[in-house]
């Protein structure tokens, strides 16, 4: 029987997407994102691809850029994926569902078990489900509705799946992370703050808290590559970048090692 927690941030494989011109241009500001320099956004997409294939020893899959899909590259809404399935999601905007075609046959090709959802009255971006390596929350969002939340507990029967209110525009992905195995990392603002104290009333594990001065500095992924010789990583944006860019797409990172 595994440590509790052990699966947290395990993984062989990371899957990122080009990005397009539109997603610079009027389409990804229509989509609420701030003023996007491409050059170096595509630049620090670079530097992340090469973080994750050198560093932490990952095989690395890239779709390529579709300027249909100005957010494409923000595929963590696409799928929730734990173990060896993968549940495609159904982002709240219908102008973000074709990003999954892509993401799901990906997946199909590396053996996944792909789980859809059926329900046309169920929305669930994946930016909103926080996996702790011991349960699952899920943000009741703006983007997410209980009827995704539902089919998140579903798809992942092994595991506790549990609710947290989620106010303003962000997603809970947006406002707390995994630091490490048992350390929950989170913005400082109301809804971070608020987030927070719902998950700590919510589960049965003890989590450590750790509070950032951005809530775009929690937006952060621990990863445990499980290769040999190669320690766990927090992957997480660099200071300028959370300093600058709270509401924008994650392009540029840091790595740290996490001991």
């Amino acid at each position: 029987m595994g440590t509790p927690g052990e699966g947290l941030g395990r993984c062989s494989h990371a899957l990122i997407r080009g990005v397009p011109e539109s997603l610079a241009s009027g389409e990804g500001a229509g989509a609420g994102l701030p003023a996007l320099d491409l050059a170096k956004a595509q630049r620090e997409h670079g530097v992340l691809g090469g973080k994750l294939r050198q560093r932490l020893g990952l095989q690395l899959l890239e779709l390529p850029p579709e300027e249909s899909l100005p957010l494409g590259p923000l595929l963590g809404d696409t799928a929730v994926i734990q173990g060896d399935t993968a549940l495609i999601t159904r982002p709240w905007s219908p102008a973000r569902r074709p990003e999954v075609d892509g993401v799901r046959k990906a997946l199909q090709d590396l053996g996944l078990r792909i789980v859809e959802i059926g329900d046309e009255n169920a929305t669930l971006d994946g930016t909103d489900v926080l996996f702790t390596g011991r349960e699952f929350f899920v943000g009741l969002s703006k983007w997410t509705n209980h009827r995704g939340a539902e089919i998140v507990a579903d798809t992942f029967r092994d595991f506790a799946v549990s609710t947290v209110p989620v106010s303003g525009p962000s997603h809970l992905r947006g406002l707390c992370g995994m630091g490490g195995p048992r350390t929950v990392v989170a913005g400082s603002s109301d809804a971070a703050q608020k987030a927070v104290r719902a998950m700590a009333v919510l589960t049965d594990h003890p989590y450590a808290s750790l509070t950032l001065p951005d809530d775009a500095a929690a937006d952060c992924l621990f990863l445990r590559p499980g290769l040999p010789g190669v320690p766990p990583f927090l992957l997480h944006r660099g200071a300028a970048e959370a300093a600058a860019a709270a509401t924008g797409p994650w392009l540029g990172c840091g790595c740290r090692e996490a001991g």
